[in-house]
């Protein structure tokens, strides 16, 4: 594969975490992951949310210009190349706000 695979969380990491309702955009890690996508990187939206809420996050995220390759599950190449579903969603890197260290290097927000 010639790109890399960002799972990216919502709630905390793509908005303020509001749950169950949507906070405000963190517009520096929005414009980040665009600028990665526009270079051919997959985004996965990785995120709790089921139902009604995530699509609602789904929507909010194609408003702010984001639109997934996945949503909660993993991308057609790497079903084929695992043999099925893992289950475990694959990708190169994971920005979540629970992300430890992550924290410690810097605030997400500033991405």
């Amino acid at each position: 594969m010639n790109f890399e695979i960002i799972a990216v969380d919502f709630d905390g990491t793509l908005c303020e975490n509001k749950w169950p309702e949507i906070g405000e955009p963190n517009k520096e890690l929005i414009t980040y992951l665009k600028k990665r996508q526009e270079t051919g990187d997959k985004l996965i939206l990785w995120t709790c949310r089921v139902g009604e809420i995530l699509d609602n996050a789904v929507i909010w995220s194609a408003e702010q210009g984001l639109i997934f390759d996945a949503v909660n599950e993993n991308l057609p190449e790497v079903l084929e190349r695992m043999g099925g579903d893992t289950r475990k969603i694959f990708a190169d890197e994971y920005i979540d706000d629970k992300n430890s260290f992550l924290n410690h290097l810097y605030d997400v927000k500033e991405i």
